[in-house]
């Protein structure tokens, strides 16, 4: 998969890019910002949402934008998991900081499976 990384923290955005390659997927970033995130949608099938990035607290209009105009499957990795409350419609997970590799790589996994199960039941026979 290409999991796009959206994370203004260069530390925290290190990691979770070693995690995704280490799981064996493709990383597209890490950018910090909507626009940035934005001109990737398209190549991106997964993405890793902060709610607090470089343009302020933009994570969660960023991930509807992904979710309704891409059709990317959004993942949150947030220190404050309690801000999105009951979830954002569309998103898969809301990882909360400190995260574990083993939590990052579950839910890609988690997304993989449902992207082919989705990309199963619409093939054109």
């Amino acid at each position: 998969m290409k999991v796009m990384i959206v994370e203004d923290e260069n530390i925290i955005a290190l990691e979770l890019e070693r995690i995704v390659q280490d799981a064996g997927h493709q990383t597209i970033g890490p950018v910090s910002t909507i626009e940035q995130a934005l001109a990737h949608a398209s190549r991106s099938e997964v993405a890793l949402v902060d709610l607090s990035l470089a343009d302020g607290l933009s994570g969660a209009q960023l991930a509807r934008r992904l979710i309704d105009r891409f059709g990317v499957d959004v993942i949150f990795v947030t220190g404050s998991p309690e801000s999105v409350g009951n979830g954002i419609e569309g998103a898969l997970d809301v990882i909360a900081k400190p995260f574990t590799d083993e939590r990052i790589a579950s839910a890609l996994s988690r997304a993989q499976s449902l992207r082919r199960d989705y990309e199963g039941r619409n093939a054109v026979f």
